[in-house]
């Protein structure tokens, strides 16, 4: 299994709730991947998982998050690090600065800090690999396939916590 996958397990492995948040501009190519992946997930219908949708702001949803009450919170978002388009890696705080295609208000950081402080959730983000090749381009038919059997990889491993 891919290393991100072995770390996202050990991470989530007690949640017995999880929440989803899809972030990003629907608008832009690059930066809609996170809505997209979040929204994949959730057609998988994983017991426990709830998918929130927060577009280009992610504290919109601290809210309704406070109320779910979630053991663990994973933010889907483009950020581009340097990998084949498609590809689902852990973004570490420290590098979310840096790599995010970021549309937010506020920053994510910001935000992760928040939850984890204030609802007590353990917070991880996913980074998605956008096109960035050629400006305002979807991801090929190809790498969209890729992201797909990525995402299939993430449903998993959601499904196979320990709760």
């Amino acid at each position: 299994m891919d290393p991100v996958y072995d770390i996202l397990q050990r991470r989530i492995r007690d949640a017995r709730r999880l929440a989803i948040v899809g972030i990003g501009d629907e608008l832009m190519p690059p930066d809609r991947l996170g809505m997209f992946a979040a929204r994949e997930i959730g057609e998988d219908q994983i017991p426990g998982v709830r998918i929130f949708l927060a577009g280009t702001v992610p504290e919109s949803i601290t809210g309704p998050l406070r109320r779910y009450r979630p053991g663990h919170v994973i933010f889907l978002d483009a950020a581009d690090m340097g990998v084949k388009p498609g590809t689902i890696a852990l973004v570490e705080p420290e590098r979310i600065r840096a790599g995010l295609i970021t549309t937010h208000v506020l920053p994510l950081s910001v935000v992760m800090d928040y939850i984890e402080r204030e609802i007590g959730a353990g917070v991880t983000l996913l980074g998605i690999q956008p096109d960035l090749a050629v400006p305002g381009r979807d991801l090929s038919d190809g790498d969209l396939a890729y992201l797909g059997r990525n995402l299939q990889s993430l449903s998993q491993v959601l499904r196979d916590r320990q709760v």
